[in-house]
């Protein structure tokens, strides 16, 4: 099927016509993650029909935005991933979800919802603070990693005993009021309303205390 577009000549327009259909950019918000299997994306976008999914992934590599390939053995099996344009669209994902905070106001019954979802808010906060390093974080839902300075962007779990500089933990409440933009991740730590463990020097910025 032909791409459809607004054909105006205006980069907003042209922008558009890759990222502008509905779950284009949620899934570029999971494949920052990573390279993720069909089955994984799928999970992780709650209420996107397989069809639907499969479409818009040949969208996104029709446009550039993602490629599909087979890791090698013993997995042996396709995964996607995002392109160096594809990846580019973090700025735009940090921009989109500050603007939308405002309405994210109480969580609904239906909402549904994954710790992992949490890490481009605190992604930006953390960048703000000048230290690159690896962040685990813990909330209700569920354990993740952000890599501050780095690629992929976010992990599920932990990546490993060595690798965390710093140990995040929010409750309910406090993830909430951080989502909304309510509370700065900085002004929680810093009144203990964030469990933060860790001596480098991203988790000294944190606390306010000199590297």
């Amino acid at each position: 099927m032909p791409r459809r577009s607004y054909d105006q000549y205006c980069a907003a327009a042209r922008a558009l016509d890759s990222v502008g259909d509905r779950w284009t950019l949620l899934i570029v918000r999971e494949l920052l993650a990573g390279p993720r299997r069909y089955t994984d994306l799928h999970a992780d976008l709650p209420g996107v029909s397989t069809d639907m999914l499969a479409t818009r992934l040949k969208d996104m590599e029709r446009d550039g935005l993602a490629t599909r390939r087979r890791l090698g053995a013993p997995a042996s099996v396709y995964v996607y991933e995002l392109t160096p344009r594809g990846r580019g669209l973090l700025p735009v994902l940090q921009a989109l979800g500050e603007w939308g905070a405002a309405d994210l106001a109480e969580r609904r019954p239906t909402d549904a919802v994954r710790a992992h979802w949490l890490a481009l808010p605190l992604l930006g906060q953390l960048e703000r603070l000048g230290e690159a390093g690896v962040v685990e974080v813990r909330v209700d839902e569920g354990v993740f990693h952000l890599r501050v300075g780095g690629e992929p962007v976010y992990g599920d779990g932990s990546p490993g005993e060595g690798v965390v500089d710093v140990r995040l933990a929010l409750d309910a409440e406090v993830c909430g009021a951080v989502a909304r933009g309510e509370l700065g991740l900085v002004e929680a730590a810093r009144s203990g309303r964030i469990s933060v463990a860790g001596g480098g020097a991203l988790a000294k910025r944190l606390l306010a205390v000199e590297p």
